[in-house]
C-alpha cells in the first residue's frame, strides 16, 4: 500500500510542530519522508488525500491540495476519545485516470480488510466509483448516501464524470448497489429526467428545506449507509468563502457538522469521504469548517452504540400496525430508542433484501403508520425486493 502514497508536505510537517501539546496533530501517525509510512498499527482511522479531478469537466490542469485542511485539522483537539488515527499522506494522480481509480480501489479494500475507517479528502467526485467497487470483494450489498446539491445520476453510457459517476454505479456489474439516498438535493440543479429516473429506482431524495427544517431526519438515513460522502457544494457559499463554491443556498456549518456526525454514529458507515476540494490556501475558513466536519465524524463513531438482538424482548418492543392490508410492524430499540420498520420477505422474487431485513426510521413513521399512512422509504424498499 505504501507504494501509492506519497508524504505529507514539510510545509505541513513544520506547522505541525508549532502547536500545542494535545491537538490530533500531536497525536497521528503521519507519513513523511524522515520517519516514512505509518507502521501496521490498532487504528481506528485513516486519513488520506487523492489528488485526482481530470473527470471533472471544468478541468484546467490544476490538481487538488489538502496542506490547508490538514493544518487545520492538526490544530485541533481530541474529543473524550483515544482512538489511533493515521495521516497516510496523499494518493497522486496516475498516468490515466484508470491507473488512479487501480490505486483508490486497492488501498480502500485493504483499509476496509484491516477494519480501519477511510476518511477521504478528495478531488473530482467520480473517485467515489473506485471507492465503491472496493467493496466488490465482501460479497454484500452495499448502501451509499450521498451529501449532494445534485444527484451525479448523469448518462451512465457517457464516459464517467464528476457528475454521473452514480449512473455507472446503477449500471456497471457486479450489481452490488441496494439504495442510493441524495440529502439536500436542490431542484433547481437536478434534470427532470434525473428526477424522476431516481424514483423509478425506488431511491431516496431529500431536498435541502427539509433537511434543514430537521436535521435529526438524517439519522435513520445515515443509519443503514455503508458509504457516506459530502460534496462541498451542498455548503452555502457564504460559509466556505471558497471560489470554488457559488451557490448562495446549502447547509450552514452547524448543520453539515451535525450531519457528520450522525454520520458517524451509523454503527455501520465504513467509509467516510469528502469531495471536490481544490486548494484552500486563500479560504481558511473553508478548510477549518472541513477540518470540523472530519472532527464531528470520529465525534460520532465515539457515541456508535450495539442496540442488541433484534430478536431479544430484552433488546426491542414490537409493534405492530395495520395499515390498509399491510401489518407494518415496527421495532424499538430499548438501549437508544432509535426505529426500524420490518421488510416481509418475498420468497419467489430475486429478493436483495435477504441481509436488509430491517430499514431505519422515525418514531414520526411510526406516529403515520398508527394514522394510516405507510411510510415513502418502506414502500420503496418494498418495491426494490419486488423487482
Amino acid at each position: 500500500m505504501q507504494e501509492f502514497f506519497s508524504p505529507i508536505d514539510k510545509a505541513v510537517l513544520a506547522h505541525r510542530e508549532m502547536l500545542p501539546d494535545h491537538v490530533l496533530g500531536k497525536k497521528i501517525a503521519v507519513h513523511s519522508k524522515r520517519n516514512g509510512f505509518p507502521e501496521d498499527g490498532d487504528f481506528k482511522f485513516a486519513v488520506l488525500g487523492i489528488k485526482e479531478c481530470r473527470k471533472n469537466p471544468d478541468f484546467t490542469g490544476t490538481y487538488p491540495n489538502f496542506n490547508t485542511i490538514r493544518k487545520a485539522f492538526y490544530s485541533l483537539y481530541t474529543g473524550n476519545w483515544n482512538y489511533k488515527i493515521a495521516d497516510l499522506g496523499d494518493i497522486e494522480a496516475g498516468a490515466t485516470v484508470e491507473d488512479t481509480y487501480f490505486a483508490v480501489q486497492t488501498i480502500i479494500r485493504e483499509l476496509l480488510q484491516k477494519k480501519i475507517i477511510p476518511i477521504v479528502l478528495g478531488g473530482s467526485q467520480d473517485l467515489v466509483y473506485p471507492i465503491y467497487r472496493a467493496y466488490d470483494d465482501f460479497g454484500k450489498m452495499i448502501n451509499f448516501v450521498n451529501i449532494d446539491s445534485r444527484f451525479d445520476i448523469g448518462n451512465a453510457e457517457a464516459p464517467i464524470s464528476n457528475h454521473s459517476y452514480v449512473g455507472k454505479m446503477v449500471v456497471d456489474k457486479p450489481y452490488n448497489l441496494f439504495n442510493y439516498s441524495t440529502i439536500g438535493y436542490q431542484s433547481y440543479f437536478n434534470p427532470a429526467d434525473e428526477i424522476a429516473l431516481l424514483d423509478k429506482l425506488y431511491f431516496d431524495a431529500f431536498r435541502l428545506g427539509e433537511i434543514t427544517t430537521d436535521v435529526s431526519l438524517v439519522e435513520p438515513i445515515t443509519r443503514d449507509a455503508d458509504i457516506i460522502t459530502l460534496d462541498i457544494s451542498a455548503i452555502k457559499n457564504a460559509e466556505l468563502s471558497y471560489k470554488g463554491s457559488n451557490s448562495p443556498n446549502g447547509f450552514d456549518g452547524r448543520e453539515i457538522c451535525s450531519i457528520s456526525r450522525y454520520a458517524g454514529i451509523s454503527n455501520r458507515v465504513s467509509t467516510f469521504g469528502i469531495f471536490e476540494i481544490f486548494d484552500l490556501e486563500e479560504s481558511p475558513a473553508a478548510a477549518m469548517l472541513l477540518a470540523q466536519v472530519m472532527w464531528y465524524f470520529i465525534e460520532g463513531v465515539n457515541y456508535r452504540v450495539y442496540d442488541g438482538d433484534v430478536g431479544s424482548e430484552k433488546d426491542y418492543k414490537t409493534y405492530s400496525v395495520p395499515v390498509e392490508d399491510e401489518v407494518l410492524v415496527f421495532k424499538k430499540s430499548l438501549k437508544t430508542e432509535r426505529w426500524w420498520i420490518e421488510l416481509p420477505y418475498i420468497s419467489e422474487s430475486n429478493n436483495k433484501l435477504k441481509r436488509h431485513t430491517l430499514l431505519p426510521c422515525t418514531y414520526q413513521d411510526y406516529e403515520n403508520a398508527c394514522n394510516q399512512e405507510i411510510p415513502e422509504r418502506w414502500y420503496k424498499a418494498r418495491r426494490k425486493n419486488e423487482l
